[in-house]
């Protein structure tokens, strides 16, 4: 099956983090963050409830952002810049489509040869002195349903589209009519392994080519 537009969701998928996660880590309150996370990709609580809650209590200066955005390029997933360079040679419309924070993913998509215009994510805002004022709330990425909403805005101008990724969010690109595989080389959620068209727990992001190319 070979698609127009490929779209990848970006923690746990591109990069082994997840990067809300590892911001709560820092300022010492990672295990209950992880605990919301994993509830929100399960598929077990909504994401628009978790979302604001998670930012207010880890409030990430822009000192956090950077060093996140680090910590994602460091932490890529095997076979990421493999799978970059096999579909942007014949063409390919990519697009990172992920809930997480936008200026900290900009950097990775850079590494990979992509357009920020081509990075779907949150933007936060900072005040004068660099520290945490909010994020934009009126973003779809951050609440459930928003991967499919981005999906059917990019559907409208080309044929077919692949969603990649290892959450209950990237599942509801099928709503917009696209074709979804789940990622479970860095976790494995049974929820993506019942719901997605095909799914993959190799390690290594290249098993998934054979299904997009």
């Amino acid at each position: 099956m070979s698609f127009d537009v490929i779209c990848f969701d970006c923690d746990s998928t591109l990069s082994k983090i997840e990067g809300i996660d590892e911001l709560a880590r820092r300022v010492g309150l990672g295990e209950e963050m992880s605990r919301l996370t994993d509830a929100a990709m399960n598929g077990e609580v909504l994401l628009e409830a978790v979302y604001e809650k998670r930012l207010s209590l880890i409030r990430p200066d822009r000192d956090s952002i950077n060093w996140l955005a680090d910590l994602y390029i460091e932490q890529i997933v095997d076979g990421v810049k493999e799978v970059f360079e096999a579909l942007t040679a014949p063409g390919k419309e990519l697009h990172i489509i992920s809930g997480g924070i936008r200026q900290a993913i900009l950097p990775l998509a850079r590494c990979l040869g992509l357009p920020e215009a081509q990075v779907h994510a949150v933007d936060i805002y900072f005040n004068a002195d660099d520290s945490y004022r909010d994020y934009d709330q009126s973003s779809p990425l951050a609440r459930s349903g928003g991967k499919a909403e981005i999906c059917r805005r990019l559907l409208k101008s080309q044929g077919s589209l692949v969603m990649i990724g290892d959450g209950k969010t990237d599942m509801e690109a099928k709503q917009a009519g696209a074709f979804v595989i789940g990622f479970g080389g860095v976790v494995d959620r049974p929820v993506v392994r019942e719901q997605a068209d095909f799914y993959s727990a190799e390690p290594s992001l290249v098993s998934i080519l054979a299904h997009i190319l």
